[in-house]
């Protein structure tokens, strides 16, 4: 018979043997239906539905922190994307695990299957570098226009490790890998300062009123409603530019003198639609009859002197001519030149030749 700390700890034992049993039959049974088709895979994919349901919530608990922990949005979604693929994969881990197989030998198959297609991988894991070396560095974030070497120009909609979606004034998505943003030049157009600088060139006559042009053309700038009108100076860097529209006379060209207007714009989003505004103000102004300004446009003088030759030309006043293009085209319906020929009415040795021979 058994006395003292000997029968306590059989006295104990026994619920533990009769608890075991039932659960033991549970494991036998589990371990038994796992042979069948299926199962394990059933197994997994409960386990991975689990793990979505449960990262949803992950990331509706810690969203807010996280957002206020990172002052950049594009930083914030990376690391709720982490998180959130974390959680599944702790929840995949465990139900390959539940459904008996080997972690071992499924990090052995993937080693040997990532070596293989190591070389169509090789471009993603390219662009996830650049993705970090995008987020490391702040060239944009999400709500930044932007624009590409190809001419493209659009809203930075998203930034991820693999690419950066880009929501185009077109009214169309583009999805560019972060390596062709890290190897390229890509120009923010609204980091920090939304105000753009735009300039436009006017050309008007020598015989214009170059001083009264600049001040019309500045004031007509300043009256659009897109630009700044005035102001304290605009500050880029360690040089100051007058904020108000300013023009300058920039050249001096072979058809009139070339104006130059520059003016800032509130914001980039809108260039076309402001540059159009400043021109319908400027053309408006310089059209009045008591601005003393000409639009110049291109024109040619021919001069003939002693060494090149002789020019015959026949002025007529504009009655004549007309009388004599009706006299013409009344007979056959053809039309005649209403000079004729000029040899007729000069002799031969003032056409041919130049003025040398001639003398």
């Amino acid at each position: 018979m058994q006395t003292g700390p000997t029968a306590a700890r059989a006295a104990t034992a026994a619920p533990l043997t009769a608890a075991e049993g039932p659960l033991a039959g549970i494991g036998a049974a589990y371990r038994t239906a796992l042979g069948f088709p299926g199962v394990q895979v059933a197994v997994v994919v409960a386990f991975l539905i689990a793990g979505l349901i449960l990262s949803t919530y992950a990331i509706r608990l810690l969203g807010r922190p996280v957002a206020r922990r990172f002052a950049r949005e594009s930083v914030a979604h990376v690391v709720l994307r982490g998180l959130r693929l974390a959680v599944v994969l702790l929840f995949g881990a465990a139900g390959l695990s539940a459904a008996g197989v080997e972690l071992g030998n499924i990090v052995l198959s993937v080693t040997v299957f990532s070596a293989v297609v190591g070389v169509v991988l090789a471009p993603i894991v390219g662009s996830i570098i650049s993705g970090v070396f995008v987020l490391a560095d702040q060239p944009f974030e999400i709500g930044d226009m932007v624009e590409f070497p190809e001419g493209t120009r659009g809203f930075v909609e998203d930034v991820t490790l693999r690419y950066t979606k880009v929501f185009t004034v077109d009214n169309t998505f583009e999805v560019i890998p972060n390596s062709y943003i890290r190897d390229h030049r890509v120009t923010n157009l609204s980091a920090e300062d939304e105000r753009t600088r735009l300039s436009l060139s006017i050309l008007v006559t020598y015989e214009s009123n170059v001083e009264r042009a600049r001040q019309l053309i500045e004031r007509a700038a300043a009256s659009c409603d897109p630009v700044i009108e005035g102001g304290p100076d605009i500050r880029i860097g360690v040089a100051r530019y007058p904020a108000k529209p300013t023009c300058y006379i920039d050249a001096y060209g072979d058809h009139g003198v070339e104006l130059t207007l520059r003016y800032w714009a509130k914001n980039p989003y809108k260039e076309l639609t402001v540059r159009s505004s400043v021109q319908t103000a400027v053309w408006e102004v310089l059209e009045e009859e008591e601005a003393d300004v000409e639009f110049a446009y291109p024109h040619s003088h021919l001069v003939f002197d002693d060494t090149s030759g002789v020019a015959q030309v026949t002025m007529r006043e504009e009655s004549t001519v007309d009388h004599a293009r009706d006299t013409h085209g009344a007979g056959d319906g053809s039309e005649e030149p209403v000079d004729g020929d000029a040899s007729e009415d000069v002799p031969d040795e003032s056409v041919a030749g130049d003025g040398a021979g001639d003398a």
